[in-house]
């Protein structure tokens, strides 16, 4: 009898062996996310910053795709204002029906008096029929800045920014202190915040970033990504 028992756990155990190996076998990949940053730049800043930006969230395994706003200036006031559209020109400009392809986007923008650039404003403008349709409900954003000087608009840049994300149903992720020693050295002058990273450009556009705004941002681009990745995990689980 005792014999009987165990040649019927022994069969017992291999069954469960050879459905557990199936079901390794037929198991699907986990799904990855998408991910975009979308940036407007005049003097080339923003688009420094976005390439530590995409560093960061390439370090989890997931590539960004990087588009730039559309340009509202003409070519003539663009050239009175010396502006530099060189590091963006090959970008292709965002659409709000793109968006609809992204668990997650990454703004990056210069303050305009505390707030988004007209041309920003402009594609939020556009999305109503996103807004109507709830298209982007339970996506992820976050942003990231540059202001001419410390007292610039940095913060109120994000904030002013922040009614987007509520009014859409957008998760909003902010970097919070994640890079603690960094966002509080006080040894060099940075542009980040617990709302994002971001650089000092100087009222002519002069100084370029540091070092140490291209670490906060890669970070922030790290996090932002490993959020909307274990969303997107845990949804497809």
């Amino acid at each position: 009898m005792s014999s009987l028992i165990k040649k019927l756990s022994n069969l017992s155990t291999k069954s469960k062996s050879s459905n557990a190996s199936s079901n390794k076998e037929t198991a699907a990949p986990a799904k990855m996310s998408k991910i975009a940053i979308v940036v407007f730049s005049l003097y080339g800043h923003v688009a420094k910053i976005s390439e530590s930006v995409a560093e960061g969230i390439r370090a989890t395994g997931v590539t960004p795709d990087i588009y730039q706003f559309e340009e509202t200036l003409s070519g003539e006031v663009l050239s009175k204002m010396h502006a530099n559209k060189a590091p963006t020109e090959s970008l292709p400009v965002i659409t709000p029906e793109k968006l609809k392809e992204y668990d997650g986007f990454i703004f990056g923008f210069p303050t305009r008096f505390g707030r988004a650039p007209a041309q920003v404003s402009a594609f939020f403008d556009k999305t109503g029929g996103l807004w109507a349709s709830g298209a982007l409900v339970g996506k992820f954003g976050a942003t990231f800045t540059s202001t001419a000087s410390q007292h610039g608009g940095n913060e109120t840049t994000h904030l002013t920014t922040i009614p987007f994300f509520v009014h859409q149903g957008v998760n909003y992720v902010p970097h919070g202190y994640r890079s603690f020693p960094d966002q509080t050295n006080l040894e060099q002058i940075h542009g980040a915040s617990p709302y994002g990273a971001g650089t000092i450009a100087a009222g002519d556009g002069s100084r370029q970033p540091i070092d140490l705004d291209f670490k906060i941002a890669r970070a922030q681009g790290e996090h932002f990504a490993n959020v909307v990745n274990t969303f997107v995990k845990g949804k497809s689980a």
